[in-house]
């Protein structure tokens, strides 16, 4: 009888890392690891990336398969910025993609290239969440920090390069810099920000292998490590996505995309197109406002998240760390129509529904921007951490019109980086060892009528509110 393959997955989020430990043949996970991060308060949102490191030491060896794993991948949050000196140890914390200091570098791109030109070269109009802005704001804040980085990293990139000891990251997370494009790294991008391209890491192809893990790691030495991924892209490897299926990702952020059959470039701005971990497309919009947002609103309440009430005509936009899509870098969270018979519950489901509506109404944008129908009925997948409350499969029920299907498989973005690993054993790709462990079954919600007119009145608000949320220009 041949012997278990196990491979480990790596998710490194905003605020914890996670590994899972899954066996190759059928996909079941055999142990899991977790280990807390923390994110600074304040004006910004930064993160040390060396305490990413010691939850991934501490996350995997939980799972108890950390020396016998045949191999290992690592996915990670989008975005952060990561600065390393000449002894590969961080210049100062990463910041994170939730932080939108870098609003004022990311118009001046806009305005020195243009939207449709930026959307063209690297599929995206970049705002203060993309890497390219963080890199400008961080010349001109701290330059002192910015002479010093003699390397340039993403937050997966970093890890797997501890793993390995290599330089390398991946087509996926490389879209979501703003200066990563289907030709490479945009040379015209990166001298207007003052990048040097050396400090940058090569982006190895799919399905290639980043390195071996190198002694002193939480890893068996030699053992393969796959090149990783940024988490949205992970997640949809762990769906085993086929094009036009819509996913909606609830946790920190919001998400929804799909994998797309052409590449997107929205000069809009409300699709990123990003690439995704193989060798297709990954439209995607994003909100910062999503989870927590919502359990923030439920604390002030004085009520547990699941008890929101029918009926009323309050309007709650959460934009508490200010928003991406739409972009409004410098909002605030806006509570619009109270009135004396307002309950608590009203205005906490309020919340839910305005953190839910640039995501639901951003979807038919997506699949478009990928080359696929909006009107395809098949049902919207709903993952994350907030995917199992009532509460948001009810928001998302109510305001989609569309039947929800609840994956029954949990940490997709683990499974996602799980699946990268085992296909470098078995040469499949990564994609159809998700679909061959059937992660993506789970219990199917039926549609109901949309609630079009909640919709409606958090469209009219948002429109009114525009120069109180200090919206750009024409928003």
């Amino acid at each position: 009888m041949a012997a278990r393959q196990v491979v480990i997955g790596i998710d490194s989020s905003t605020q914890s890392t996670k590994a899972l430990a899954v066996d190759v043949d059928s996909g079941a996970v055999l142990g899991h690891g977790r280990a807390p991060h923390t994110v600074s308060t304040g004006p910004g949102r930064e993160s040390d990336p060396e305490q990413w490191w010691q939850a991934l030491e501490a996350a995997v060896s939980d799972t108890g398969w950390a020396d016998r794993a045949a191999a290992c991948s690592v996915a990670g949050q989008q975005h952060g910025l990561v600065t390393l000196d000449a002894a590969a140890r961080p210049v100062r914390p990463a910041l994170l993609w939730n932080d939108v200091r870098a609003a004022p570098q990311a118009a001046a791109l806009r305005a020195e290239f243009g939207a449709a030109e930026l959307a063209a070269r690297t599929g995206s109009v970049p705002t203060a969440a993309f890497t390219a802005a963080k890199w400008a704001w961080l010349r001109a804040d701290d330059p002192e920090a910015a002479a010093r980085t003699a390397a340039v990293r993403l937050p997966h990139d970093f890890l797997t390069e501890r793993l390995t000891g290599g330089a390398a990251t991946d087509r996926g997370d490389a879209s979501g810099t703003g200066w990563w494009g289907p030709d490479g790294y945009d040379q015209d991008v990166l001298a207007r920000i003052g990048l040097d391209p050396a400090l940058l890491p090569p982006v190895l192809p799919a399905g290639a292998r980043a390195g071996t893990a190198r002694p002193g790691s939480p890893l068996r030495a030699g053992t393969p490590v796959a090149t990783g991924t940024g988490d949205n892209m992970a997640a949809a490897l762990g769906l085993g996505l086929t094009p036009g299926q819509p996913v909606l990702s609830l946790g920190t952020s919001g998400t929804v995309y799909a994998v797309g059959s052409s590449r997107p470039a929205d000069p809009s701005g409300t699709v990123a197109g990003f690439a995704d971990a193989l060798c297709g497309w990954l439209p995607l919009a994003c909100t910062l406002n999503c989870t927590l947002a919502v359990d923030r609103f439920a604390a002030l309440l004085g009520r547990d998240r699941e008890q929101v009430e029918d009926g009323g005509t309050a309007v709650v936009l959460p934009y508490l760390d200010g928003e991406r899509t739409p972009d409004l870098p410098g909002a605030s969270g806006l509570v619009h129509g109270l009135r004396h018979d307002t309950t608590p519950g009203q205005l906490l489901q309020a919340a839910y529904d305005g953190a839910a509506h640039a995501l639901l109404t951003a979807l038919a944008d997506v699949l478009r921007a990928g080359g696929q129908s909006p009107d395809d009925d098949r049902p919207l997948l709903l993952i994350g951490g907030g995917a199992r409350g009532r509460a948001w499969q009810q928001t998302v029920l109510r305001l989609s019109g569309r039947a929800v299907q609840v994956p029954a498989a949990e940490e997709l973005v683990a499974l996602g980086a799980a699946a990268q690993a085992a296909a470098l054993l078995t040469g499949e790709s990564a994609d159809a060892v998700a679909r061959r462990w059937r992660t993506a079954e789970g219990p199917l919600l039926e549609p109901v009528p949309q609630d079009e007119a909640t919709l409606g009145r958090i469209a009219d608000t948002l429109h009114r509110a525009g120069a109180l949320q200090q919206a750009p220009h024409g928003v």
